[in-house]
């Protein structure tokens, strides 16, 4: 009797839990069912994410990401992030996926899952032109700013052991940090540079060298196979079409 009884209980515990699992939508249902989705983009990041003239967001991230909500025929959510908590705000659930030149690293794919790469991007050193840099070697002993918490600050920090490195919170105060001319020396990427260059051409920036080229991926929670299969298809479907492309030919030239 005690065996049965035993039996019993767990037999019923084991229902118990598979009643709960099918009862938990994965988070692709959960998105359908709300007809909406949280997606992270940091808009201090041009020409991936800005504001307009109208402080409307833009940039090619934006654009991505509307097109992507537009498919999957719920309504977007930009939920407004920094370089820094673009993994935190996935992790603590304050947004559902994360558009936002985001690179497919080793070190991220252990806490996250990525997407198959949208795009792709450059982490470079920049500065002067009248300053000679060609390699890590050449930045010992400048002060060199990045971004916290992105590849570009990870390669830089790697690489560049004899400089000084200057972290600033997010793109627009990097930005602005070097147009003013605060830090001479830049980690960062292209499209960045190029920002820079616009805002003050006086400072003559330009790309010294290629630190590491990256994909561009959508990141999300691990274990959202279901999200990552419609996310994954949806990519290959706009790169055979060109939608991706034009998207990134308007805003990367």
């Amino acid at each position: 009797m005690i065996r049965r009884s035993t039996l019993l209980k767990c037999t019923v515990a084991l229902a118990a839990v598979a009643a709960m699992a099918s009862a938990h939508a994965d988070l692709f249902d959960d998105i359908k069912a709300a007809k909406k989705i949280r997606i992270a983009i940091d808009l201090g990041v041009p020409p991936y994410g800005m504001t307009d003239g109208q402080m409307n967001p833009t940039g090619s991230d934006v654009e991505t990401a509307r097109l992507l909500a537009k498919d999957l025929g719920v309504e977007l959510e930009i939920v407004q992030t920094t370089g820094a908590n673009r993994i935190p705000f996935l992790q603590t659930g304050k947004a559902d996926i994360v558009v936002s030149s985001l690179s497919v690293t080793p070190e991220r794919e252990k806490v996250i899952d990525f997407s198959v790469p949208y795009a792709q991007i450059l982490s470079v050193i920049a500065g002067p032109k009248n300053v000679p840099i060609k390699g890590f070697e050449d930045l010992a002993g400048k002060r060199v700013a990045t971004t916290r918490g992105t590849t570009n600050d990870k390669l830089a920090t790697e690489g560049a052991k004899g400089a000084q490195i200057v972290r600033f919170d997010d793109d627009a105060t990097l930005i602005t940090a070097v147009a003013s001319g605060q830090v001479e020396v830049v980690a960062t990427s292209p499209a960045l540079v190029k920002t820079i260059r616009d805002s003050a051409p006086q400072r003559d920036i330009e790309v010294k060298f290629v630190m590491k080229g990256f994909p561009l991926g959508i990141g999300m929670r691990k274990g959202e196979a279901k999200l990552q299969g419609w996310i994954n298809e949806w990519i290959q479907t706009n790169t055979t079409n060109g939608l991706l492309a034009a998207i990134h030919k308007k805003f990367h030239g």
